[in-house]
């Protein structure tokens, strides 16, 4: 049975508003169009910017800014001590890094994930229409470097390290470094990353290593049973989230997980739910709908954004996020569920979909 649940949560957006020059009209103008200045604050009060919860987790909810080109290249050393089941890894040197912006300097700092290849998930439909069964990532630890300002060969020498008492999870394991340039007031620039199978490399000594940056990708980490209903008479839209599909490397009986759920129409982020928290298992039941009113738009100009977030129950503690999806027209690859809720008015529609980090 689904369980409606409503949420009046303050209106959010995490968008921060472009630069006052972008709404400025041209000098030689001097009598704006009424049209044009609707346009203009439209714009503007659609992209404000709301405050967010202060939080880790909540800036890696953003989608980061990626570039099509990368250059530079990370140095790094590996190693796995096997008596004592250590894990070391040090990140020594960025080299060859060049700013994507041309006002301020660079600010860039290395975040490391260890991904751990888990069981396979559900057949997923890809972006060419075939169905093919995918493995599903989970990360073991999560380190960030310092910060190197002002610098495009920046040095860290920062060490981090980590048990393994499964000497079998190093052939499963792959090492995940992503440089970014770091801003305080929008998203951080992933510049490239590095990514290297530890099971294919002898690391039972110290092991250093220089890798080219590579165009930042995607992992697989979850599959995620979303079903979606569009009322188009009182201009609602129904999403239900009935289950969420994980690899767990270690199953801990106080880790808790919930889902953030927003709607952006026309460029403006609605009000954003959340579901209730639910012990973390390698199939989660959630079985919840949240209710969105959407504004006087299209329904064709809406896109669903849903978050994952990792938490434990005991205690207070920074939530994790797990990974993010996002549901619209302008998305291929999720082109045919949106179709389906079109179609179906008044009636629920569910389809799985890829969790991605």
């Amino acid at each position: 049975m689904l369980f409606v649940v409503v949420n009046t949560d303050l209106l959010y957006s995490e968008e921060k508003p472009s630069g006052a020059e972008n709404y400025a009209s041209p000098p030689s103008t001097k009598v704006e169009d009424v049209r044009s200045e609707a346009r203009r604050l439209t714009r503007c009060l659609s992209q404000a910017s709301f405050p967010s919860e202060s939080n880790c987790a909540e800036s890696d909810m953003r989608d980061h800014q990626t570039i099509n080109r990368v250059h530079g290249s990370l140095r790094f050393s590996v190693y796995y001590d096997q008596l004592q089941a250590f894990l070391v890894v040090t990140v020594l040197q960025v080299e060859g890094l060049v700013g994507s912006s041309q006002t301020s300097g660079l600010q860039p700092f290395v975040k490391i994930r260890l991904m751990w290849a888990g069981s396979e998930g559900t057949e997923l439909e890809s972006q060419e229409g075939q169905a093919t069964p995918s493995l599903l990532w989970t990360v073991l630890q999560e380190w960030r470097t310092r910060i190197v300002k002002g610098s495009c060969n920046p040095l860290y020498g920062d060490q981090f390290s980590c048990i393994l008492q499964d000497k079998d999870m190093i052939n499963r394991i792959t090492l995940r470094m992503e440089v970014r340039d770091f801003d305080k007031f929008s998203r951080h620039t992933v510049l490239g990353e590095v990514r290297v199978p530890l099971g294919k490399l002898n690391i039972s000594f110290p092991l250093e290593l220089q890798e080219d940056l590579q165009i930042p990708q995607k992992d697989l980490v979850g599959e995620v049973l979303l079903t979606l209903k569009y009322l188009p008479t009182s201009q609602r839209l129904e999403v239900g989230l009935l289950k969420v599909r994980t690899a767990i490397a270690e199953p801990s009986s106080d880790a808790v997980m919930y889902a953030r759920i927003s709607i952006q129409c026309n460029q403006s982020k609605l009000r954003y739910q959340k579901t209730s928290a639910v012990p973390r298992c390698p199939i989660t039941v959630f079985n919840e709908v949240l209710m969105f009113s959407l504004p006087d738009v299209p329904v064709e100009q809406c896109k669903i954004s849903v978050s994952v977030y990792e938490m434990q129950s005991t205690g207070r503690s920074n939530k994790c996020l797990l990974g993010q999806l996002s549901v619209g027209k302008d998305r291929s690859s999720e082109d045919e569920h949106w179709t389906l809720m079109v179609r179906s008015v008044r009636q629920p529609v569910a389809k799985w979909h890829g969790l991605l980090l």
